[in-house]
């Protein structure tokens, strides 16, 4: 099903999911789309596999939960959060031979925390993995020790109108 992209998220210098500069990281990009959810791109590396040719559980779970926890920026782009609580069910291997997609939504706001909710789909459609997140919300200056600023910046690869999912 094609989507329409609304907009991008920033990236980082070294975060290891969206790290530009991180050079095991995962480079990813993040896409909001027009139903209010948000589309995680990944490139995985030959050293984030688990079993030969499988993505592991632990970065599969990372990209749910960074996924999850970045949705809150569509609806508040100054909310940050910090993972409470992460939920992960592994249906189906992930294949370590191109890119991996996550999709997430928020389903609950508060004033304190955020829940979000996640799926890993491979690219005949079906769910590899589910997940569900509790997150707190908390200023950036109570997260980050440095000058975040420095480290926090607009991705200024292309971004597609429309994406497959």
């Amino acid at each position: 099903m094609s989507r329409k992209v609304v907009g991008t998220q920033n990236v980082s210098r070294m975060c290891l999911v969206c790290g530009q500069e991180n050079e095991s990281g995962l480079k990813a990009r993040f896409y909001e789309l027009e139903d209010g959810e948000l589309l995680g791109v990944f490139t995985p590396l030959e050293d984030h596999q688990g079993y030969p040719g499988r993505l592991h559980g632990g970065m599969a779970s990372t990209m749910l939960d960074e996924t999850m926890g970045r949705a809150i920026n569509i609806s508040d782009p100054g909310a940050w959060g910090v993972t409470v609580k992460l939920n992960v069910t592994f249906r189906k291997p992930v294949p370590l031979d191109g890119e991996v997609r996550a999709i997430a939504r928020i389903t609950r706001v508060t004033s304190r925390l955020f829940e979000g909710a996640g799926e890993i789909v491979l690219t005949d459609g079906s769910t590899a993995v589910e997940a569900t997140g509790t997150y707190m919300k908390l200023p950036i200056d109570r997260i980050a020790d440095s000058d975040f600023e420095q480290e926090w910046f607009a991705d200024e690869r292309d971004a597609p109108s429309r994406v497959d999912i």
